[in-house]
């Protein structure tokens, strides 16, 4: 099954639809059930100027007993945000160990000789 997707602004993109099923994928993957997500789009704000409509969405995605919310300007911002997190590891990353201050003051007297 899909992620269960809701909108009260007129649904999603189809650039976004032809994507979401290589997100899934990617869910699987990473042990993930896409059918335990919900993907909710709404108006971020009322539009300043009627004319032109609202700049951003706010996307809310809920799963299990958690949820977060992100404001992006579209679709396919929002997508490739979400991507990342899924993608993301479990641990921060490990960083290079860089010589300390003194190390680096000590090789580089070493080299003056």
């Amino acid at each position: 099954m899909s992620i269960i997707l809701q909108s009260t602004v007129g649904g999603f993109s189809a650039q976004f639809m032809r994507k979401l099923p290589l997100v899934e994928q990617a869910m699987r993957e990473h042990g993930l059930e896409p059918c335990e997500f919900v993907i909710s789009k709404d108006y971020a704000s009322t539009a300043s100027y009627p004319i032109m409509g609202p700049f951003f969405y706010s996307y809310s995605v809920f799963f299990g007993d958690e949820t977060f919310t992100v404001t992006e300007p579209n679709d396919m911002v929002f997508l490739d945000y979400f991507l990342k997190r899924v993608l993301a590891a479990d641990q921060p990353p490990e960083l290079p160990q860089r010589p300390g201050l003194m190390r680096r003051f000590f090789g580089w007297m070493a080299q003056a000789l």
